[in-house]
């Protein structure tokens, strides 16, 4: 192996190796000042990673990743630290988005296989990015990483010279020396390749065209899988060690500067400084506690840059209708959080049965067991709840908040991930419950109650018609309604109501810390095991000691599950309305319409929903939904069949004699009809709808798709002009009283406005005002279905030998006796209403 700087590069540059990445950018590296004086030609521009980058365009992906494992395998740590943050902004992209790297997001297996699978070997955790990361590790360095880049609060906190609450910050912040450019934060080589890895899901920007790729395909989605798999075993006590080639296994050396005991958490700074140095010699002295590092630091990382967005006083701040939104997550970062999630729960379900409650540590527990009974309830609760309260008040009234709703949906059932389940699937009793979880719904008491009521606000103003939205309204009703779990929510609600004279002040912080024995941790206040208590710490940590609780099964939820009930009553006979209205459309639709000879209808179908493009197997599905979401509904609320109809029959949703949906609520006014707030509640919903029909002059609407529209314009000025030419003889030929004037009248005229039903005295007043006299309309010419059908009659009869001149006396001859019998008939049916 070369022996200098210089001998490195040459020996690079005549192997021509190549860097990983396509759009290198200048990397700013942390040397530490004494050393900057030991060693001086440290200062210098590092060759090695001048090669790299003026080798970055001449190679094809796959060698450039081969020649950069030579150089991990090859080059030692002090060279090798030099170019490790311009590698790693390279695959990850950079900070502001300008550089997009490998795009990890948009790689995908079954579009660029040969790509993908050199991407995911380089980067697995077990592969030669990770070897890169450990060989750092070993020698202590570290690397800038800019607090501006970081979640707004952690930013706004370290801006204010406040240490955040996490220990993932604790003994990095860098102050700028005098002149500084701004503050920064010293990392370790794992802690700055996660921290970049975590924030590209947020900084990187889709590129145009991969809006319509898969989450789940994607290289960055199975990244996180297998880091979450690698680094929160839910197998083994021990976390997998990181094999080099000849030299057998080579575990990942923890830092140094030993980071914080995860048993502290949510205490205040002060105690956090000294725990830590107080606990410094033990936890080195324990050699399994270096192994956990990863996963603390892993989880820390993830929860920090993808939830911690919000925090208490912003989330209160945002419950004001004028508060802009300070960050808006994506679905692809939906999906994301909700494997973090899902794989969290199948982690901390893998503890042992032995090992599951607090009374049965021993000192033979690893730290890594230790971590499991800890990981949810101290780093993600409380930043995952106002993560969901943002995205329930603030995402978007579609489809796309089904990405929020599973997400939600997930963490609430962490039964589904438990190992027991699959010894359970052949039970009868499988779907019920089982009181082990009693402990989670309460000490996530408004996980349940408070977005099941913010979930109750937005499915209140959302078209239930829609099969998506009908959709959702199952699947949360359908969890909710799973056997003992609303008791166990009610037994929690009872438990935070239970009046208790004196709430010590912030000791909720401490009700789920866990008691740590032997050289890991110093032993700790036993766990609070009072039931009441817990629940009310958990609710007063998430919404302040003041806050005012709304009871899940309370009265004034119990009026909103009621109107939701109505409303899905109603959805169930708008769809069956709308299904009846396209089925009567295309049976009830004349043949001779087909062939152009009667006048088709023109005006516009109400659109509501996507029940129009999705047809019968729609209405269907939605009936389905809507029809168990309101049977669980009922189950979970015991509500009554007599209360449903009663409350559907005060809603005014009861059908006319007819058959048919009534209007809007609304009132009478001096202008026509005044929309009441129910009026307009029941249009946004689409529960009733008024009847629009086109009003104006059937020659001047909107030229229709079906139409040609060059033609349709020649026609409308031939007609014109030849109503213009003959408008006395066409007036005085329908003026008889004979047939012949019963005939002109039939091809001349058009029904009054005043004959139509019109909704508004004001468009009645204008129609008075707009008298139209006989007249000529050649505008059914110009519609591609007229034209195929002559065509069409036109071939059929030269099949039987029959020319063109022949054929079109013989359609006119047709057409004459068609219009002699509607004549007839139009003029017996008007005699029959006089």
């Amino acid at each position: 192996m070369p022996s200098s700087w210089a001998a490195h590069s040459c020996h690079l540059l005549a192997r021509r190796a190549h860097p990983v990445l396509w759009f290198p950018k200048v990397a700013v590296f942390n040397v530490p000042q004494e050393a900057a004086m030991a060693f001086p030609h440290l200062q210098q521009p590092s060759f090695l990673l001048a090669s790299l980058k003026a080798d970055s365009v001449n190679k094809p992906f796959a060698q450039r990743c081969q020649d950069l494992v030579k150089v991990i395998e090859d080059f030692p740590a002090k060279e090798l630290h030099a170019i490790f943050p311009w590698l790693v902004e390279s695959i990850f992209g950079s900070l502001d988005g300008v550089l997009v790297g490998w795009n990890l997001r948009c790689l995908q297996g079954r579009v660029s296989p040969v790509e993908y699978s050199i991407a995911m070997e380089f980067l697995d955790p077990g592969g030669p990015m990770m070897k890169l990361v450990y060989k750092l590790q070993a020698e202590d360095y570290k690397f800038d990483f800019p607090v501006s880049y970081l979640p707004g609060p952690v930013k706004a906190s370290i801006q204010e010279r406040v240490l955040p609450d996490s220990p993932l910050y604790h003994n990095k912040v860098q102050f700028p020396p005098t002149g500084g450019l701004g503050l920064n934060l010293a990392l370790n080589p794992f802690e700055y390749y996660m921290f970049f890895f975590a924030l590209s899901l947020i900084t990187q920007k889709p590129l145009p065209g991969t809006l319509h790729i898969r989450t789940s395909d994607c290289a960055y989605f199975i990244l996180v899988d297998r880091y979450l798999s690698w680094f929160l075993p839910t197998e083994g006590s021990v976390l997998p060690a990181l094999s080099s080639s000849p030299g057998g296994p080579n575990p990942s050396p923890a830092p140094r500067t030993p980071t914080m005991p995860f048993a502290s958490y949510g205490l205040h700074h002060t105690s956090l400084l000294k725990r830590h140095i107080s606990h410094q010699t033990s936890v080195n002295a324990d050699p399994a506690s270096h192994e956990i590092w990863r996963s603390e630091t892993l989880l820390q990382v993830f929860v920090e840059m993808w939830l911690h967005h919000y925090s208490l006083e912003m989330y209160q701040k945002m419950q004001s209708p004028h508060a802009k939104e300070s960050f808006t997550p994506t679905e692809e970062h939906v999906l994301v959080v909700r494997l973090l999630l899902k794989h969290l729960h199948a982690f901390s379900n893998s503890l042992k049965p032995e090992q599951v409650s607090p009374s049965t540590h021993s000192h033979a527990t690893s730290p890594l067991e230790e971590f499991k009974r800890a990981a949810v309830p101290r780093f993600v609760q409380q930043k995952l709840y106002l993560f969901l309260q943002h995205c329930f008040g603030h995402w978007p009234l579609d489809a796309s908040f089904r990405a929020v709703l599973e997400m939600w949906l997930s963490y609430l059932q962490p039964w589904r991930y438990a190992p027991e389940k699959q010894a359970q699937s052949s039970d009868c009793l499988a779907r019920c419950v089982s009181e082990r979880w009693a402990p989670f719904v309460q000490e996530n008491l408004l996980m349940y109650t408070k977005l099941f009521v913010g979930f109750l606000s937005r499915a209140l103003r959302t078209d239930l018609v829609s099969p998506k939205n009908a959709l959702m309204v199952f699947r949360v009703a359908k969890v909710f309604a799973q056997p003992n779990l609303a008791e166990m929510i009610q037994k929690g609600e009872q438990l935070f109501l239970e009046p208790e004279l004196v709430i010590p002040h912030r000791q909720h912080r401490l009700f789920t810390a866990p008691t740590f024995t032997g050289s890991f941790l110093s032993s700790w206040p036993p766990a609070v095991t009072d039931a009441s208590f817990k629940v009310k710490s958990h609710v007063y940590s998430l919404e302040g000691q003041d806050c005012k609780y709304t009871p899940m099964f309370g009265p004034e939820v119990r009026t909103l599950v009621l109107r939701l009930a109505q409303l899905i009553t109603q959805a169930k006979q708008t769809a069956k309305s709308i299904s009846d209205q396209c089925g009567e459309s295309t049976a009830g639709r004349p043949f001779l319409s087909w062939l152009g000879f009667c006048s088709t209808d023109t005006n516009g179908s109400y659109a509501a929903n996507d029940l129009d493009e999705m047809g019968q197997d729609s209405v269907r599905k939605t009936d389905e939904y809507l029809e168990k979401a309101l049977e669980y509904l009922c189950q979970m609320f015991r509500l009554s069949e007599a209360q449903l109809t009663q409350l559907t029959l005060a809603l005014g949703t009861t059908q006319d004699e007819n058959g048919k949906k009534q209007l809007p609520d609304c009132v009478v006014g001096e202008d026509g009809l005044i929309l009441t707030p129910l009026g307009r509640y029941q249009i946004i919903n689409g529960l009733r709808r008024f009847d629009i029909e086109y009003q104006g002059d059937s020659e001047l609407q909107p030229i229709r798709s079906y139409e040609i529209a060059s033609l349709v314009r020649v026609l409308f000025r031939l007609s014109s002009a030849i109503n213009r030419r003959f408008a006395g003889p066409m007036a005085a030929l329908c003026s008889r009283a004979d047939f012949l004037g019963s005939f002109c009248r039939y091809h001349l005229t058009e029904p009054g406005l005043a004959d139509r039903h019109l909704l508004s005295p004001v468009a009645r007043g204008c129609a008075a005002r707009r008298p139209r006299g006989p007249r000529l309309s050649l505008r059914f010419l110009g519609s591609y279905r007229t034209l195929l059908s002559l065509l069409l009659a036109f071939f059929v009869a030269s099949l039987f030998c029959i020319g063109p001149l022949p054929c079109a006396l013989l359609l006119v001859l047709g057409y004459l006796l068609y219009a002699v019998a509607m004549t007839l008939l139009t003029e017996r049916s008007k005699l029959h209403h006089l």
